[in-house]
């Protein structure tokens, strides 16, 4: 995957534009995700102040990391859990591999996990002659569709009913044309009953781990991680070292933000504790830096690793929701992927952090309270001083810098660019000017907004004279 040729976010933005009608759905059914949120937050009295707590938790992990993660290691080894360290996505998977290989296993059942998704395990897997069944619905839909998920809570929003049909019918056999939710969903649950049934291995994410008791928490909607888990002869868990809290009491705070945040829901469906594996299974644990540790060590970015993925930030992104999650070409798309990508490789996701408004409603819905559009501020200077962003952008930064910076080329300037829009437009309303491909160019004031001030400051201190 990682010899594919990326496509930059607006290159990718602008293909899914294409598609008006689907971008206005998409658009709509994400706005209408983030009402639910809004609802549900403002129930409860104390809301800002779980956030907080939630933020100074996540804060003292952050700050006393080697000792949580030492505890919980401790801990889960006593509750009979083989606790594995990956220090990069390769070693990540080359640990579950082995993990099959000393089963025997060909085969595995797999939940919802974004850490497995950064990592490219499946396709890993794959070329490894292991096949891998995703039993969320929507990673389920996007495996068969050969795509990755557009979205970390909802795999398959970017999919219309009717997609989803097509997609059925080509690989389950299900009756051409028939959209019907429950149909489709009845017909996952049935292809997949004798995946559950079947596997030997089966793997889930982490939403939660607990340095006091060595216990994690997975939580869904579903119920897919308990059946795989629970009718495996062996559990595999994955988790980025971040998802540590230190006491099981904390858990109380994170699962009331979690589902309000990400779906409007008071709690998950299924708030699932795995503590120690059952008489005869083996459970497996691999806690996985992968560039964790280089973000804990930028001070400006370290609060990024207190995101506990409820996708809150994609809800309401203007540009996430009319851009579509493909178009971020990482694992974790949206606000929260554009400040944790850049720290994975700046090179490939210098784009990443400029594919927003920062207008902060990402900062305001985020439960844990991560300054996620300063972030991407400053991304974007630590990108522009390391070079890592075209030339033709840092010369224009630059120049404007120089611009602004100056009273009188800032008005010279101004002047000339009212006298070019005004009597050569041609010069401004070309292929060149990014703006003018989307939007109609305004219409030319006759003067800046400092020459009326002047001019009607002067009228009014000639009327108080009078």
């Amino acid at each position: 995957m990682s010899s594919e040729k990326i496509i930059s976010h607006s290159e990718a933005s602008t293909i899914f534009n294409k598609d008006i009608e689907r971008v206005n759905w998409h658009d709509e059914t994400l706005w209408f995700v983030r009402e639910k949120r809004d609802k549900s937050a403002h129930q409860i009295p104390d809301w800002e102040l779980l956030r907080e707590t939630a933020s100074q938790i996540k804060n003292n992990v952050l700050s006393n990391i080697h000792d949580y993660l030492v505890e919980f290691e401790a801990n889960a080894q006593k509750n009979g859990i083989t606790v594995h360290w990956a220090a990069d996505a390769k070693e990540h998977n080359e640990i579950v591999h082995a993990i099959m290989v000393k089963n025997n296993v060909k085969q595995m059942v797999k939940s919802k996990s974004m850490l497995t998704e950064e990592c490219h395990l499946n396709d890993y897997l794959a070329d490894k002659g292991i096949e891998v069944i995703d039993s969320d619905l929507g990673e389920y839909i996007v495996q068969l569709r050969k795509e990755p998920p557009s979205h970390i809570v909802l795999p398959a929003i970017h999919l219309k009913k009717e997609d989803v049909s097509e997609t059925f019918h080509e690989h389950l056999g299900t009756e051409k044309g028939n959209f019907d939710p429950q149909y489709l969903t009845e017909s996952a649950r049935q292809s997949l009953r004798n995946t559950f049934l079947t596997r030997k291995v089966a793997l889930t994410g982490v939403n939660f781990a607990v340095a006091e008791t060595g216990e994690f928490v997975v939580c869904t909607n579903e119920g897919n991680a308990d059946m795989g888990a629970h009718l495996a002869d062996v559990h595999i868990a994955c988790m980025g070292f971040e998802k540590l809290i230190p006491q099981r009491k904390h858990l109380g705070v994170f699962l009331r933000l979690l589902a309000r945040s990400a779906t409007g829901q008071p709690i998950t469906t299924f708030s699932s504790h795995f503590k120690k594996p059952r008489n005869g299974q083996e459970m497996h644990i691999v806690i996985v830096d992968n560039g964790r540790s280089t973000q804990l060590g930028r001070e400006d970015f370290r609060n990024s690793l207190k995101c506990i993925r409820c996708g809150a930030c994609m809800n309401t992104c203007p540009v996430y929701r009319r851009s579509g999650g493909h178009s971020y070409h990482n694992a974790v798309a949206g606000p929260i992927g554009s400040i944790l990508a850049p720290n994975l490789d700046m090179s490939k996701n210098a784009d990443l952090p400029f594919a927003s408004t920062l207008c902060g409603s990402c900062t305001n819905v985020c439960p844990v309270k991560i300054d996620i559009h300063d972030q991407l501020y400053k991304w974007r200077q630590v990108l522009v001083k390391e070079g890592h962003t075209p030339t033709a952008k840092t010369m224009a930064m630059k120049t404007m810098a120089t611009v602004l910076a100056n009273p009188t080329i800032f008005s010279i300037a101004g002047k000339s660019g009212r006298f070019v829009m005004k009597n050569i437009p041609a010069l401004v309303n070309n292929k060149m000017n990014k703006w003018f491909d989307q939007r109609e160019m305004p219409a030319v004031p006759e003067e800046s907004f400092r020459e009326w001030y002047k001019k009607n400051s002067r009228e009014s201190k000639a009327k108080d004279n009078e």
